[in-house]
């Protein structure tokens, strides 16, 4: 799950094993993103994690989704949310990249 939200959106809630790559710093960070595994992309409300999606599909990444309606759909949904500073893609868990249910 890649979090294009500001640090401080992301620190304040996110779901489980989100990693942060601001919009603001994403086109110095898209070497980090992982080409061989889904990419879900989420933001606040769903606009600028729809900007993120449409690009990396445009630039070579094959399996990447937008979180429609970002963390508002989300928490409204009941879906867990963790606080605090982010997780780097290299220690995320098998278990923490797997879509929601």
């Amino acid at each position: 799950m890649l979090d294009v939200r500001e640090a401080d959106e992301h620190r304040s809630g996110r779901p489980e094993g989100a990693v942060l790559a601001p919009l603001s710093t994403l086109a110095a960070r898209l070497g980090e993103i992982p080409r061989d595994r889904p990419i879900f992309v989420i933001c606040h409300s769903g606009g600028r994690s729809a900007t993120v999606t449409d690009y990396l599909l445009a630039n070579g990444w094959s399996d990447v989704l937008n979180v429609g309606g970002g963390m508002i759909a989300w928490e409204r949904a009941g879906m867990p949310v963790r606080t605090g500073h982010r997780t780097p893609w290299s220690t995320n868990s098998r278990r923490e990249r797997q879509p929601p249910a």
